[in-house]
Parts: C-alpha cells; sequence; structure tokens
C-alpha cells in the first residue's frame, strides 16, 4: 500500500489500529510496453491494431490473462482473438456478468492448466492463485499504478519470481498514461489517494441490520459508528438525522405506515416494529445497486430450453430486436425473444453483433497517474521511451501548437467546417470533465456562445460551437467561480440528482427490490417510485436527510466535485490559451472520441462509428502535415 498507516487505520478501529507488518520485498515485475506493427489510433478503446500481436505473446507462454478494463471489451477482445486463431488455441472470457457456474468453470480449467488465455475484467483480480500464469498482458491505460501491480500480481505469483507483465495502449494518450504507469513502477511509486467519507445511506441500513438481531441504543451505535475511519468525523447531528430516518422516515413520510422501522421501547432502546419489517429488510440488505437484469439463456437444438450464460442490463434487452447478433460470454448469440426476464437466444454463426455494455464500466484516472501523464507529455526526453507513432505526434504538436507546461491548463481554440472548437487538456479523468463540460456549456449558452456539443475522454474536453471563443472569453469559462451558483443550478435541473436519489434510497431501504412471492422490481419501477418520493421530497420537506444524502454523494460519485474544484483553483493564473487556423495533433483523440453528448436545444452533430472517426484523425493529421509543410 502506498500509505500503510492509513490503510491500517481504515481497516480497524481507529482507536485500536491495526499493528502494520512490512514483509520483504519481492521480487521487481518485468514490465514492458508493446509495440504493434500497425498503427495505433488516435483515440477509441478496442485494440484491435494490436490483436495480432497478443494473439502472438499468448501463444509463445503456457499460461496467460488478458485484462481489459470493461465488460464490453472482454466480450469484444475475445472475438477479436478467435478471428486469428488458427491454432484454434483455448481462449476465453471471463467477467463479472458470466454465469458463477460457467466462472467457476473457467478458474477450474485455468487452474488444471487447460486454457491458454483468459480475457478478463477486474473480476478476477482477487482471490485467484495460479502460480503457473506466465504473462499478463493490460490492454487500455492502466488508470491506477496501485491497481495495475494488483493485475500484474496475478503472473508468477510467488515472492522470488518476478512478475511478467506487458501494457499495451488502446490509444495514443493510453501510451502516455502506460509510460508513466512504468516509470512510477521503476520508482515504487504508489497511488496514495486520500480515503473518503463513508455514505451515510449505508449508516441507515446498518441501523436497521443492528435492530433486526436485538434492541439497539442510539449513544451506542454512534460509538460504534464513528470508531471506523470514513465515519469518524459523522457528527451527532447528523446521525440523529439518520437514525430519525431508520425510524419513521422523517416528517413527510412518518404518515405512512410501511416507513415506520423501529419502535422506542420503554427503557429507550429501539427495536424493529413488526416481524414483516424484518423479513422485507432482510431480503434487501446489501449496498451494491446494479441495474435491473436479464438472464441470457442459450437455447439447445429443440428451441425449449437451454443453458444460462450470464446476465445482460435491461437496456442492453430493450434494444434488441429479434434475429439481431450478440456477443456474449464469447460466443456470437442470435435474439429470439424475451421470456420471463430470459433473454433467449440461438447460436448464430453471422451479422454485425452488438456488444451488451455495462453501467459503471468506466474507471477513473488516478490523480497519481494523472500527474505521471503530464510528465511525459511535458518532458520531451522521456518520449524516445515511447512507441514511434506517440513520438511522431507529440513532434507534431510541439511544431505546430504547443506542448501543454506541466502545471498549466492549455487551451485550443480553432475552426473546424462550419464549427469552432474549445479543447481543454485537464487531465483529471473523465467524471470530472464531464462535469466541466456540462458546467462550461451552460456557462456559453447564457453568453450566446451557441455550443453545440462536447465530446469528453480522460484527458481533455472539446466543445464545438458556432461563436469564436476569444482568450478572455476562454479564460472565463473555467474560473473557480463555475462551481458556485452554475453549479448548484444545473445539480438542481440534472436527473443525475434523482439517479443519486434513488441509489440512496435504496440502500437506505426507502425502495425495495426484492418483495416476498414477487419478481425482483425493475429498475424503471424503482425508478417511477423513487421519483415520486424525490418530488414529494423536494416540495414538502427540502431539508430531508435522504436529499442531502443524496447531493454529497451526486457531487462525490457521478460529477468528481473535488477533484475539479481542486484543478480548477491549482490552474486559477496558469492558463494557457492558444489561437488555431485548424485542429491540433494533440486534439485530435478528443474530438474524434466517439462518446460525443448534444447540448440540448442548441443542435445536432452526425455522431460516427470508431472506424469513421479514424478515418477523420487521418484526415485531420494530414491537414497538420500541409499546414507544416
Amino acid at each position: 500500500a502506498a500509505r500503510p498507516d492509513m490503510l491500517a487505520r481504515w481497516l480497524s478501529s481507529t482507536r485500536r489500529p491495526a499493528t502494520v507488518l512490512k514483509a520483504g520485498l519481492s521480487a521487481k515485475p518485468n514490465v514492458r510496453l508493446m509495440r504493434p506493427k500497425n498503427r495505433m489510433p488516435y483515440s477509441g478503446f478496442m485494440a484491435q491494431y494490436a490483436v495480432p500481436e497478443i494473439y502472438a505473446a499468448i501463444k509463445a507462454t503456457r499460461s496467460c490473462i488478458v485484462f481489459v478494463n470493461t465488460r464490453a471489451q472482454a466480450e469484444m477482445l475475445t472475438q477479436f482473438l478467435w478471428e486469428v486463431n488458427e491454432a484454434t488455441l483455448p481462449i476465453t472470457v471471463y467477467h463479472g456478468s458470466l454465469d458463477r457456474e460457467q466462472r467457476r468453470r473457467t478458474e477450474a480449467m485455468m487452474a488444471a492448466g487447460k486454457l491458454r488465455a483468459v480475457v478478463a475484467t477486474a473480476a478476477l483480480e482477487l482471490g485467484i492463485d495460479w502460480g503457473d500464469v506466465d504473462l499478463v498482458i493490460q490492454v487500455g491505460a492502466p488508470k491506477g499504478v496501485s491497481r495495475l501491480l494488483q493485475r500484474i500480481g496475478r503472473s508468477n505469483h510467488q515472492l522470488d519470481v518476478p512478475s511478467r507483465a506487458l501494457l499495451c495502449p488502446a490509444n495514443r494518450f493510453e501510451a502516455l498514461e502506460c509510460q508513466a504507469a512504468l516509470s512510477a513502477i521503476a520508482k515504487g511509486a504508489l497511488d496514495g489517494e486520500e480515503p473518503v467519507d463513508g455514505s451515510q445511506d449505508v449508516v441507515i441500513q446498518y441501523i436497521v441490520n443492528c435492530a433486526c438481531g436485538e434492541s439497539v441504543d442510539p449513544d451506542e451505535l454512534y460509538a460504534e459508528v464513528t470508531a471506523t475511519l470514513p465515519y469518524s468525523a459523522l457528527s451527532r447531528e447528523q446521525f440523529d438525522k439518520l437514525f430519525r430516518f431508520a425510524v419513521d422516515g422523517g416528517n413527510v413520510l412518518a404518515h405512512y405506515e410501511r416507513y415506520r422501522r423501529l419502535r422506542q421501547e420503554a427503557d429507550g432502546r429501539y427495536v424493529v416494529a413488526s416481524n414483516a419489517v424484518r423479513r422485507r429488510h432482510r431480503m434487501n440488505i446489501g449496498v451494491i445497486v446494479e441495474a435491473a437484469r436479464l438472464k441470457v439463456m442459450k437455447l439447445n437444438k429443440t428451441g425449449k430450453t437451454g443453458r444460462i450464460l450470464g446476465e445482460v442490463e435491461e437496456s442492453f434487452a430493450q434494444g434488441l430486436t429479434p434475429g439481431d447478433t450478440f456477443m456474449f460470454a464469447g460466443q456470437l448469440l442470435a435474439f429470439t425473444r424475451i421470456r420471463d426476464l430470459t433473454i433467449e437466444a440461438r447460436p448464430a454463426s453471422g451479422g454485425e453483433p452488438k456488444v451488451p455494455a455495462y453501467a459503471g464500466g468506466q474507471m477513473p484516472l488516478s490523480t497519481h497517474l494523472a500527474d505521471g501523464v503530464r510528465h511525459v507529455l511535458s518532458t520531451p526526453s522521456i518520449w524516445r521511451q515511447l512507441p514511434r507513432d506517440v513520438r511522431e505526434w507529440l513532434s507534431l504538436q510541439q511544431d505546430f501548437s504547443i506542448i501543454p507546461p506541466e502545471n498549466t491548463l492549455l487551451i485550443e481554440h480553432f475552426p473546424r467546417g462550419a464549427l469552432r472548437h474549445t479543447v481543454f487538456y485537464t487531465f483529471e479523468g473523465r467524471r470530472a470533465n464531464q462535469t466541466l463540460a456540462m458546467l462550461v456549456t451552460r456557462r456559453m449558452e447564457r453568453r450566446d456562445l451557441k455550443p453545440i456539443s462536447f465530446t469528453v475522454s480522460d484527458y481533455g474536453l472539446a466543445i464545438a460551437n458556432l461563436r469564436d471563443v476569444g482568450e478572455d472569453a476562454a479564460f472565463a469559462l473555467v474560473s473557480p467561480d463555475i462551481l458556485g451558483d452554475d453549479l448548484e443550478e444545473w445539480i438542481m435541473d440534472a436527473a443525475m440528482l434523482r439517479r443519486s436519489f434513488r441509489h440512496v434510497a435504496i440502500v437506505a431501504g426507502l425502495a425495495e427490490q426484492q418483495h416476498l412471492g414477487a419478481p425482483r422490481a425493475t429498475m424503471r419501477q424503482l425508478t417511477v417510485n423513487t421519483n415520486l418520493i424525490y418530488d414529494v421530497l423536494r416540495r414538502h420537506e427540502p431539508d430531508h436527510v435522504l436529499l442531502s444524502v443524496a447531493r454529497r454523494d451526486a457531487e462525490r460519485e457521478l460529477l468528481d466535485v473535488k477533484r475539479l474544484s481542486d484543478m480548477l483553483l491549482r490552474f486559477t493564473g496558469s492558463l494557457l490559451y492558444h489561437g488555431l487556423d485548424r485542429a491540433s495533433p494533440l486534439s485530435i483523440p478528443v474530438l474524434t472520441e466517439v462518446r460525443t453528448e448534444q447540448v440540448r436545444g442548441a443542435g445536432v452533430e452526425v455522431l460516427l462509428s470508431q472506424a469513421a472517426m479514424a478515418k477523420e484523425a487521418e484526415r485531420l493529421i494530414e491537414d497538420v502535415r500541409a499546414a507544416l509543410a
């Protein structure tokens, strides 16, 4: 751990911290950057350009784990590998949405040496001890040094044998991130992220958990909860509000019998109000709220029954029509129908497959690694360690525009077609950039700059608009005061506060996913129910504790407000504006990011496929070469 003392406090009571034992250092890992022959894409996340080299590395090992960052990536990469698998090597996929029996079968086959490679997500990071895995390949950016080392440690899982790993970036900015991670590993520098305060909806659930077992006393529970590091700063006043909610839901909800979950005994202690409350609560214990899911059944030849492969999210299932093909569990399937919350599908042999996407699939770029990316980018002497394509890209940027100085926020502005584009190179992660883009476009609308759309990545954001944005206007768009009234106005209007409220309402027991003798509630049903309660509380009890908990969680989990605030304050007085006559090389990965958000009511741009975006990136870079010739 980067901070063993903090970890010890987090794992134990703050009044009696755990003892830290430091083991002798293990062999340093052998980690290298993969250098495929094909040109590295400017943007995208599939790493299809590197599939021949990934396959060659698998062929050269006895056993290999290929780690990716999302479940969708795992399915796609498995498909790509099978397309080039002329030796029919046993290669399979592993992620948390697959059926448990299939995951256990994969684990057993890997342990027995019957698989050459597994393409896996973080679901395979912990709890597996395979000493004969001799190579780990990380496809896509690592996002954090500690996370990367955890994955690398799956290879040669013995203290005296160095782990062996290859890093394969999916695009050019990810190559910088991989290089920053390599430098950090060489120095032994780990991510030292500050521990965050615990979510307060969990405290509400814990209060009722305890009361389901025996009577509870608020004073005793407060002392117990605040003895833990995540809740050590929880005030007694706030705890009392949480406890009151556990008792009867608050002033408005107390009028309804179903929200009265605890009652006070003559001795002043509290117990659950009834056995029905106890049963309902026990059925819904848990703090992981996932989107509603449907099982995927691969039908047998009769078409009447089959084997369950795993689960996909409801939103993906709703977009399927009979005959659509999709990749799941490493297999190509054709959708037949949905019956009893189960997708029925047959084996397929052709068509352009869809790939299920999952909520929460994006991992944030760690602050430590973001600083490393800035350093690599601003230090030309490090560039020689990068792949040739990346070195050429950075050199073009240096000749045509400017390389962002390490402690400066670079803003580029240029025309592109009928639009004007403003690009901010923040390197603060996708969530913080998404929030900044929403706030900046709102400010642009008020100043009649006519924003059309924005695109974000971990490394920056690009806003397309109809009016020129000069230096003074650009600096005003990212002044720290944007986190005042602008943020407040947006949060109160945005659907994300309702989404956050739905999450805390489920964890706190206000809304229930499981009901005795009834099917699991769909996310649509839960959304309707929690939206009604949200509107009632906003209107009649605006200071309700669950509204404040939802607001706090939204700022932290969905918006990354603290990280954004730290960045804006850090760069105050350190802004650099550069006006150009066309897109710069550095802007191309951000401009051609597939995920583009439209600004409501302002206009529309055509969304291109990832392949079309790659062609657009090449056209833009040729523009730069022509300008420099």
